[in-house]
């Protein structure tokens, strides 16, 4: 018997980990918003220190290979060592303002691979691939399409009139009367409850798809339907899900007098029953690659290639000088 084969051996190499059974991001939870916390790294793992007058200092030790991204608000400080643990685990780290609303800055969590990144930069370069995405991504949110081959003026109108006829049905159901959607940070307090609401969980719902194009390896600067943004493909993804999540919680907090942090909690416990990060990972990679298996290639097995023009790759990891 051979020493590779024998029962010990076997053992050994069946209980080894793999990369494949570390956490995916289909897998991980959704999100964390903190603010006015320190997180540091200990010889645990990475924990939340929070003061307050009544109870003192409390650490709260946070599931780092289990969250999908973290929205640090105002007053929160991290440390190196805490940020190096979130990279190596793919946490996407979001800085953003009060209540998770408007987006700083974000970390980029190291990709196993670019083979997404190479199908979305190549269906983005290709005007008619870039139009047949397009076009896939409203098909997905509304079904129908008028006409056989509508242009993006036509999509764009489209949308507009559903999303309008969205807001006016539930406008409706919940009698607040008319609605007109409103975006302005330079008066944030005097816009009404559902804005308020409706604009803190998009902020969240950002989030949660920034994080799942970081962790397959795609650019969220390359949008299909928006442009010229660094978040324009982050928006693409998430106009697939306001529909059902964000527009109608919001709705729902008409008579909120804390809209934001009800929608933050809220959208949160709404996503267990949603199961969105499966969802979002399953779509980004029908769009982008519709004929093809979706499986993400097992990192063990793919090591870095190098390019051919001829080939268009070669395995990397060899000597390619001619042999004598």
């Amino acid at each position: 018997m051979n020493s590779l084969t024998t029962p010990s051996n076997a053992r050994r190499r069946l209980a080894a980990p793999t990369v494949a059974m570390l956490p995916r991001i289909a897998d991980s939870l959704s999100f964390l918003y903190l603010d006015i916390v320190r997180i540091h790294q200990d010889d645990t793992g990475v924990c939340a220190e929070i003061t307050s007058e009544k109870r003192g200092t409390e650490t709260v030790y946070l599931p780092t290979a289990a969250l999908s991204c973290v929205l640090l608000g105002p007053g929160t400080s991290i440390t190196a060592r805490a940020l190096a643990t979130f990279a190596r685990h793919g946490t996407t780290i979001l800085t953003t303002g009060s209540g998770g609303v408007r987006c700083y800055s974000a970390t980029l969590p190291d990709s196993l691979t670019t083979t997404w990144l190479e199908k979305q930069t190549r269906a983005w370069a290709d005007d008619t691939q870039r139009l047949t995405v397009a076009t896939a991504m409203y098909k997905k949110r509304f079904g129908t399409l008028p006409g056989p081959a509508p242009t993006l003026d036509h999509l764009r109108g489209f949308e507009g009139q559903r999303v309008k006829a969205h807001y006016q049905l539930l406008a409706k159901q919940y009698k607040i009367g008319r609605f007109r959607r409103t975006y302005d940070p330079a008066a944030w307090d005097e816009q009404d409850p559902v804005n308020l609401a409706l604009s803190s969980a998009n902020t969240c719902l950002y989030g949660i798809v920034h994080a799942a194009i970081l962790a397959l390896g795609c650019s969220p600067a390359l949008g299909y339907v928006h442009n010229g943004n660094q978040q324009a493909f982050v928006y693409d993804i998430a106009d697939l899900y306001k529909a059902d999540l964000t527009i109608p919680l919001a709705f729902s907090l008409h008579n909120s007098t804390s809209p934001e942090a009800e929608a933050r909690r809220s959208f949160r416990d709404g996503l267990r029953l949603f199961k969105l990060l499966p969802r979002i990972v399953g779509d980004i990679q029908q769009l982008l690659a519709p004929e093809t298996d979706p499986d993400i290639p097992d990192p063990e097995e793919q090591l870095v290639d190098l390019w051919d023009p001829v080939t268009g790759a070669i395995p990397g990891g060899t000597n390619h000088a001619a042999t004598t």
